[in-house]
């Protein structure tokens, strides 16, 4: 599965790069008919206390699933945002089983 990071309005961290993927790369290996993410991390300037914000859209067979978090860090926001995708995910699985 190939990853693309864009960060907008943010410094580029390859720490915070790094800990997405290993996250996208467990869900990969549940899910073996990923083909790619893409990764956008930007800050809303107006909300102080949350404002990081994590969108992550992933490319499978069908359309497109999208999940987007805002919360106090890019950790906790990339977390909440591969809970959101998981929960499809398992959607989307039951799906293709019955066929």
């Amino acid at each position: 599965m190939t990853v693309n990071f864009q960060y907008v309005d943010v410094d580029v961290s390859e720490t915070l790069s790094a800990f997405t993927e290993e996250k996208l790369k467990k869900l990969a290996t549940k899910y073996e008919f990923l083909i790619g993410a893409t990764v956008y991390f930007k800050i809303d300037e107006n909300r102080h206390e949350t404002g990081k914000i994590c969108n992550i859209e992933l490319s499978l067979p069908g359309p497109r699933i999208f999940a987007t978090s805002d919360e106090r860090n890019f950790e906790v926001s990339v977390r909440e945002t591969i809970n959101d995708l998981e929960r499809q995910l398992k959607k989307r699985k039951e799906v293709y089983k019955t066929h």
